[in-house]
């Protein structure tokens, strides 16, 4: 299990049956590969789908079935598709609870910065500034660094996504709650210490009292 894949499993565990949960594009994806085949989880993709499975082979797929990704899945009985204007109309209603987002940097102050790479040439933010204002819950799914550059600063310096604060954050190595006090270290990954984790964080990290081991 790579580094992607064992956020993401670790993602799957903050899910509630019932739940709708939008996935973002890129490692956030990966969720519903990491669902137990008992819990009943509507998956929701911004490019117009309600409902979404496991990832599928391009071989077997409905070529108009794709996540947020463009990579082919399944869909769940009952699944619907849908133009943008209602997807943005569940989002932005508040009908999303979960939104489960990739991210470049978040700050001290739970701020998230997610949709603008340095150097590169993009169109815009896509969702990402409704998902997070919208949602009843987000969770920044990403890697603790890049390129051995922490992801988790002090300040962003990237443009914030929005002024709300995210819920959580998981990485390969940790589980993290930003709060007003801080961001307070819930859960650490058995294969590093403290000391170490703290050399790769960039923003000071409060240790919660009943600090545990990442499960996934």
């Amino acid at each position: 299990m790579n580094e992607k894949e064992k956020i993401a499993k670790r993602v799957a565990k903050e899910l509630n049956p019932g739940d709708i949960v939008n996935l973002g594009i890129g490692l956030p994806t990966l969720v519903p590969n990491y669902i137990r085949e008992n819990i009943k989880i509507f998956f929701q993709g911004e490019n117009g789908i309600l409902g979404i499975a496991r990832e599928i082979p391009e071989e077997i797929a409905n070529p108009d079935l794709t996540n947020a990704s463009g990579k082919y899945i399944d869909a769940i009985p009952g699944a619907m598709t849908f133009d943008s204007a209602f997807s943005f109309s569940l989002i932005r209603g508040g009908h999303v609870d979960v939104s489960v987002l990739g991210g470049f940097q978040v700050d001290e102050e739970g701020h998230l910065a997610n949709w603008m790479v340095p150097g590169k040439i993009i169109a815009g933010m896509g969702g990402a500034m409704d998902l997070v204002t919208g949602a009843k819950k987000v969770i920044v799914a990403m890697t603790h660094t890049s390129k051995g550059t922490p992801k988790i600063i002090k300040k962003c310096d990237l443009p914030i996504t929005s002024n709300r604060r995210v819920d959580l954050i998981i990485t390969e190595y940790a589980v993290i709650e930003p709060t007003d006090k801080g961001l307070i270290l819930k859960e650490i990954d058995p294969d590093i210490s403290l000391e170490e984790l703290t050399k790769i964080t960039g923003a000071k990290l409060y240790v919660d009292d009943d600090i545990k081991m990442m499960e996934l």
